[in-house]
């Protein structure tokens, strides 16, 4: 079952090539019938393994009609997957037409695509929910025989996923001998995966096919002049040692937890460049010809360096990249693994990836992380049910086909695992919210989107939603954001709304990898010119990648741990035995918290290592907690391992702030008072259609979505508090932006697991957290010397043993 057609055997032959056990079984699985996950690692040819099925199938039974879908989570990754795949195809000279369809492709070739597609077409998830809400779908699908979802750990367990799984049920339902395959390098729960994938989640019907194992990677950690700083999180002061590991190799990826990171990191290596070897940057912020033009010249050799963030740790085939670097902490074991997998990008040989941990806790994460990858441990996969924002989108593009009945649209929405438990109450409130807006809302003609016949039918309102829905349909929602552009109308990329409020004509900040200077901004435009003024970084929002759970589970076991100390550098051990000696190290499952005073003000430290999104939103909850409790709170910082509170009194009862009832009342209150419910309004209010993002002719600004979200949040919550979007924000803002299934965690063991302990000044454990304080706003020149002057005294007074 597994035999190659002479053809694509005599290709292999030429290339001296061997098909891979794996390659072999997902063929195998293909004439079986059979859906198919296949977890093999970078290198592996996976995506020729998901490919094998569909050209042996067009070779031995030819179409003219569409026979393959790629779904890929990244525009860039469906690009190259075509450049890669026509080699083969043209090689061999086969009559098989490939083309890629995201939202950079022209409107006259979507519209041909549509009549005449190519027999392998390549998308993502948001271009996929559009094609399925033309009324021609049904025809254009209806001899598709596979749907293949590359780096599937990459979005299904988000909206994204969410998304994809109702598509796959509509087309499912379009042609019931579908085949769905997935592909992945790093998953974790491969039965929840297949379950995904499964139609009616029936993982019996889905085949596992697991990869030969490559080569050990060569990974190792760089600690500048044998010493790791105290703080800090980008790795910028071995700039100088990165640019050298550049020079050794042909080709090296840089890679950074943020895009303001990656500016960081650029301006560093490049004045640190003195050989003047040719480097660039790439982030989901550059324009998009900036992010095609470093691309091909990647793919060319024309670079020895890029800096990078995660819009390039999926896939994209460089196979000349011998070397990548992680900027500081890699946040995850599966991450990790995923970044290393782009050096060299072939089985049989090592990948060499070099890590650069930010400060000492950093230390002991890169540490962590190199034991994870060497032990097979990947991270967590977080799967929880289908959102009802997404479920809205759905249904509104699948009415924009045509006509549905109630109860076969649940049935069809109920074999996509996400909503298998769906409830059909709960579905006649997602077509009643699509209906009328809710019914606080139904007096605004603008919502009633679908209306039902007297013989149950639903449809569209009027054609004028279908032309709204497919000019709003996404899943992924921009922060407000303005152009950046030079004079000549040239655009570079884009800033946040929030970053480009504190420019003024004149300041300067780094964008693209160049110095830029604010001329002037208008509604939609920051205009800049080039300047070789001192320049500062943007920021962006959005939540920080925080430390996985098992990762922080392996820290806490390093603490505990003095025999595997002698693995660290002697900085890092010395740190360690001052600690054990001045206070404690707290055991795996213990919540040490310490108080004690320094330079008139009083400190709670808390070592949880839930990471720096549940630190924050533990810090707002604890403050007000300490305020109403006269302990007079001054303000709070925080890293991925602890959180440290200073006021004016000291905390002599630490479980007392702690006591679980801090969910029930003081975390919802805070919520309803702050920006982050109104926050998570606004995406679901986008995503589900009741709020447009472009109209017509006209895209509005990122303030007027803004404005028209909070008016409609704030009629909700007075007249419908139990609306459909207030629950479906009440979500987000639980589990996306405050981390609080973590937080919940912390607060629950916190009684059962505290140990207190009071000391007389600071200790050795609280160094490299305290030093944040100060930090919060970029510092400049005398500043940031006098804060290094503050430190260098903080760690002496930690690091004295009397």
């Amino acid at each position: 079952m597994d035999i190659l057609p002479p053809v694509l055997e005599q290709w292999f032959a030429a290339r001296d090539w061997t098909p891979r056990v794996h390659q072999r079984a997902l063929l195998a699985a293909a004439r079986r019938g059979d859906h198919a996950l296949l977890v093999a690692p970078t290198g592996a040819g996976k995506t020729l393994a998901g490919f094998l099925p569909t050209l042996t199938d067009l070779i031995e039974q030819p179409t003219d009609r569409l026979h393959t879908l790629y779904v890929s989570p990244l525009k860039a990754l469906a690009v190259d997957v075509r450049r890669n795949l026509l080699t083969p195809i043209e090689e061999m000279a086969l009559p098989i037409r490939v083309e890629t369809r995201t939202g950079d492709t022209p409107s006259d070739r979507k519209a041909r695509q549509r009549i005449k597609p190519p027999h392998i077409l390549l998308t993502t998830p948001e271009s996929l929910s559009l094609l399925l809400s033309y009324p021609d779908a049904a025809l254009m699908f209806a001899d598709l025989q596979t749907v293949i979802v590359d780096e599937v750990h990459a979005f299904a367990t988000q909206k994204r996923g969410d998304l994809l799984s109702l598509s796959m049920a509509r087309l499912q339902r379009i042609n019931p001998g579908l085949r769905r395959v997935a592909l992945s390098a790093t998953v974790a729960d491969v039965d929840a995966y297949r379950a995904w994938l499964a139609p009616d989640g029936d993982i019996d019907t889905v085949a596992t096919v697991l990869g030969e194992a490559g080569a050990e990677p060569n990974v190792t950690i760089l600690i500048p002049q044998g010493r790791v700083p105290w703080s800090g999180h980008s790795g910028k002061y071995a700039a100088s040692q990165v640019m050298a590991e550049i020079a050794a190799h042909q080709t090296t990826l840089v890679f950074c937890n943020t895009r303001g990171l990656a500016e960081l990191i650029f301006q560093e290596l490049w004045s640190a460049n003195d050989a003047n070897l040719p480097i660039a940057i790439h982030h989901g912020s550059l324009s998009i010809e900036a992010r095609r033009k470093v691309e091909s010249a990647m793919a060319d050799g024309k670079l020895r360096a890029l800096v990078a963030t995660a819009s390039l740790d999926l896939g994209v085939d460089w196979g000349n990249v011998d070397c990548v670097i992680q900027m500081g902490a890699p946040k995850g074991s599966s991450r990790l693994l995923q970044r290393i997998g782009r050096a060299n990008h072939r089985l049989d040989q090592a990948s060499e990836a070099i890590l650069i941990p930010g400060n000492r806790f950093e230390y002991l994460e890169a540490r962590a992380a190199l034991d994870a990858v060497e032990a097979g441990e990947r991270d967590a996969d977080d799967f929880r049910a289908g959102s009802l924002d997404v479920l809205a989108q759905h249904v509104m593009g699948l009415a924009c086909a045509g006509p549905f009945r109630e109860e076969e649209m649940l049935a069809e929405i109920q074999s996509a695992t996400p909503y298998s438990a769906l409830t059909p109450d709960a579905f006649a409130s997602v077509l009643h919210f699509i209906e009328g807006g809710g019914y606080a809302l139904r007096a605004y003609d603008r919502f009633k989107r679908l209306t039902r016949d007297a013989d149950g039918t639903w449809r569209v309102s009027h054609p004028r939603f279908i032309q709204q829905h497919r000019l709003n349909a996404g899943i992924i929602v921009d922060q407000p954001a303005l152009a950046v552009r030079f004079a000549n109308g040239r655009k570079l990329g884009t800033v946040e709304e929030g970053f480009a409020a504190q420019l003024t004509p004149g300041d300067s900040f780094f964008f693209s990898g160049m110095a830029l200077e604010v001329v002037r901004m208008d509604t939609s435009d920051l205009v800049v010119r080039a300047t070789s003024k001192q320049a500062r970084i943007p920021s962006w929002g959005g939540t920080r990648m925080a430390m996985s759970t098992r990762l922080a589970e392996r820290v806490r076991t390093f603490l505990a741990r003095p025999d595997q100390w002698h693995r660290f550098p002697p900085d890092v051990r010395e740190w360690l035995d001052m600690q054990k000696l001045r206070s404690v190290l707290p055991q795996p499952g213990q919540l040490l918290i310490e108080t004690f005073p320094h330079e008139g003000r009083h400190y709670l430290l808390c070592y949880s290592f839930e990471g720096w999104n549940a630190h924050q939103s533990l810090g707002m909850l604890l403050t007000r907690r300490m305020d109403a409790q006269g302990l007079m709170p001054l303000g709070f910082v925080s890293n991925d391992y602890a959180l440290a509170i200073y006021g004016l009194k000291p905390v002599t009862d630490p479980k007392s702030l702690f006591s679980a009832d801090i969910l029930d009342h003081e975390f919802i209150d805070w919520v309803e008072q702050s920006s982050l419910l109104k926050r998570a309004f606004r995406d679901v209010a986008v995503i589900s259609g009741l709020i447009e993002r472009q109209h017509p002719g006209k895209r509005k600004t990122g303030r007027q979505v803004t404005f028209s979200t909070d008016l409609i949040y704030d009629v909700l919550r007075k007249y419908q508090p139990d609306h459909l979007l207030l629950k479906a924000a009440w979500a987000d803002a639980r589990a996306r932006m405050t981390d609080v299934g973590r937080l919940g965690d912390l607060i629950d063991r916190a009684a059962k697991t505290m140990l207190h302990v009071s000391l007389d000044r600071v200790s050795p454990l609280a160094v490299p957290v305290l030093i944040l304080i100060g930090r919060e706003q970029v510092a400049q020149s005398a500043a940031e010397d006098a804060l290094l002057m503050e430190a260098e005294a903080l760690v002496n007074t930690a690091m004295r043993a009397d």
